[in-house]
């Protein structure tokens, strides 16, 4: 079971999301190499091996992967790790693709899961570890990010978003309001609040980038109503305007402005606008990723502790659930044999470990749960975080967002989603521009069957 267990490490919360947003009890924790052996494949040998590991450059990532080397190596004193970096965006894109295209990949990896490791052709160039003790450590809805049907290929690191509402708690406390679990309690509640002289629901289109939430967040309750939209969806078979349950975060938008119940300078707003809006309690509700919260703390600091976060609310309470973005996986290649495959897998497992995480934790705090059960938890967490932890607990409570099952996507996203909000097109009109978007962008990508 998913548990919010304390350890030691740090309190402060130090990672901040990109606003671009799309927008194991196992080998670490003995004393000893050959304790492991029969966990990770490794022969038990004091033999020195070295290998080799690539991160990308990002600030947060070097930190990780510096701490986790050097704990790592102290555990395992006979394996050498050299950590190699590469940047970010498409060109580390294209550095990976052509290392593993060449042979030339080294002995682990750190790379998206979802739709970009689609493409990575995994069955052909990676290791399966399906069978490492360490997996049954990792929390199911992961697996969908990192498997095809022939395997399971990454291990996770780094902690969770999800995508729904932040809201403040202050708020809800005066005015007597429970978190809704269902679209009817929510609306509800966003009477309430209205009646009460405060913006019921912030929107910030001058950062248009936020206008998809009540879409991107809706897809746990897509996936309740509909189970084969995924496939249908990415086969071009089902579609947003011919979907009802994808078509409703388009009515939300649309409904929610017809009620007169975003703040009135919603059209221009900037994203950290909003933030300090629902901190300092002028608003109530901020559809946005849990990254959020970081930047609570760089605005309005004295403010943290109002803020919390509930899932995206559904039609059905018996199924509501959190949309999940999820982290990066480390992979190995299969160009690693011998008893570099074997350290290899020890490394792969040693981050998924306590040992792995806590280092995580000291270097760059934790802005979520982290994707294996009973992980450990910084010290202290923002309540924001905190309220993540449920969804996690729950059989069937989370599901990875469509980005990360499905290579589908259409570019236009957060211009078409301001356009509905602002009330240029209607719902229908906007799910079937959107449609057309994702059509054009999946030709263009020659993806099969558009």
């Amino acid at each position: 079971m998913f548990s919010l267990r304390k350890k030691r490490g740090a309190t402060g919360i130090a990672l901040l999301a990109s606003s671009a947003l799309l927008l194991a009890g196992c080998a670490a924790t003995e004393s000893s190499p050959s304790a492991t052996s029969t966990e990770s494949g490794a022969s038990g040998s004091q033999d020195p091996v070295a290998i080799s590991v690539l991160f990308d450059n990002g600030p947060t990532t070097v930190a990780f992967a510096e701490a986790l080397v050097a704990a790592f190596e102290a555990e395992y004193p006979n394996i050498d790790v050299e950590l190699e970096l590469r940047p970010g965006g498409d060109e580390g894109d294209n550095i990976v693709k052509t290392k593993l295209a060449t042979g030339t990949m080294n002995d682990v990896f750190g790379y998206n899961s979802g739709s970009l490791f689609q493409v990575l052709n995994a069955d052909e160039t990676l290791v399966d570890i399906s069978n490492e003790a360490w997996a049954e450590k990792v929390i199911e809805s992961f697996w969908p990010t990192v498997s095809t049907p022939n395997g399971k290929y990454g291990a996770p690191y780094g902690s969770a978003m999800g995508g729904g509402i932040l809201y403040n708690k202050k708020v809800y406390a005066d005015l007597g309001l429970s978190v809704p679990v269902t679209w009817d309690e929510f609306m509800a509640n966003n009477a309430a609040v209205k009646a009460a002289g405060l913006v019921p629901v912030i929107q910030t289109y001058g950062d248009s980038w936020t206008a998809q939430l009540f879409v991107l967040s809706d897809y746990h309750n897509v996936v309740q109503e509909e189970p084969n939209f995924t496939e249908e969806y990415t086969n071009n078979i089902a579609n947003y305007s011919n979907t009802p349950a994808a078509m409703r975060g388009f009515e939300y938008l649309e409904d929610l402005g017809k009620m007169g119940y975003y703040n009135s300078d919603f059209a221009s707003a900037l994203f950290t606008e909003g933030i300090a809006m629902l901190a300092n309690g002028e608003g109530a509700h901020f559809p946005m990723l849990s990254a959020g919260i970081s930047t609570v703390i760089e605005v309005v600091p004295e403010k943290i502790n109002d803020v919390g976060f509930f899932a995206q609310p559904g039609r059905d309470a018996a199924t509501n659930g959190l949309t999940v973005w999820m982290p990066s996986a480390a992979y190995i290649p299969n160009t690693t044999t011998g008893a570099k495959l074997d350290a290899a897998k020890l490394f792969q497992s040693f981050i998924v470990s306590d040992a792995g995480i806590q280092a995580m934790i000291d270097t760059n705090g934790q802005t979520g749960p982290f994707l294996t059960k009973d992980a450990p938890t910084a010290g202290e967490l923002y309540p924001g975080y905190v309220d993540m932890f449920a969804y996690f607990e729950r059989e069937g409570g989370t599901s990875p967002a469509l980005e990360f099952v499905s290579a589908v996507k259409g570019p236009s996203l957060p211009q078409i989603v301001v356009a509905a909000g602002i009330g240029q097109y209607t719902a229908e009109e906007a799910a079937a521009v959107y449609d057309e978007d994702i059509k054009k962008q999946s030709q263009q990508l020659g993806l099969p069957g558009w």
